[in-house]
């Protein structure tokens, strides 16, 4: 397994934990957290972030707002966006596609499901390289 470090952007530090503790079972072990969208920049100019997984309901800068603004970075452009929300009606997901993440999970999800959603976005990024 490649190490990677993931950057887990959300408000509440109980969803984070639990982000967290999947990644660790996954095999995932190099996690950097952030409170919300603005934070969660300030970190990718400080940080070397590999991958996001986002939440969408965030206060100041939500996860669609956050997303929006890394993909108009120009450094962060290309970087895997995973967004892991209670929002899960169709037009939800397809706002937070269109913003620009490359999958979305709509909660509650399995260990599996996330595994392979991370794994299925690595996979396209190694393909279009």
């Amino acid at each position: 397994m490649q190490k990677l470090v993931f950057l887990v952007v959300g408000y509440s530090i109980n969803w984070r934990r639990i982000i967290v503790n999947c990644l660790n079972r996954i095999g995932y072990t190099s996690i950097v957290e952030a409170t919300d969208g603005s934070d969660a920049l300030g970190r990718m100019h400080t940080e070397d972030i590999d991958f996001i997984i986002t939440n969408w309901t965030m206060p100041n800068m939500d996860g669609l707002e956050f997303v929006k603004a890394v993909r108009k970075d120009t450094s962060f452009k290309d970087m895997p966006i995973l967004m892991v929300s209670t929002k899960k009606r169709r037009d939800d997901i397809i706002k937070a596609l269109n913003a620009g993440v490359d999958n979305y999970i709509a909660e509650p999800f399995t260990l599996t499901v996330l595994n392979q959603k991370i794994d299925a976005i690595l996979e396209k990024r190694r393909s279009e390289s």
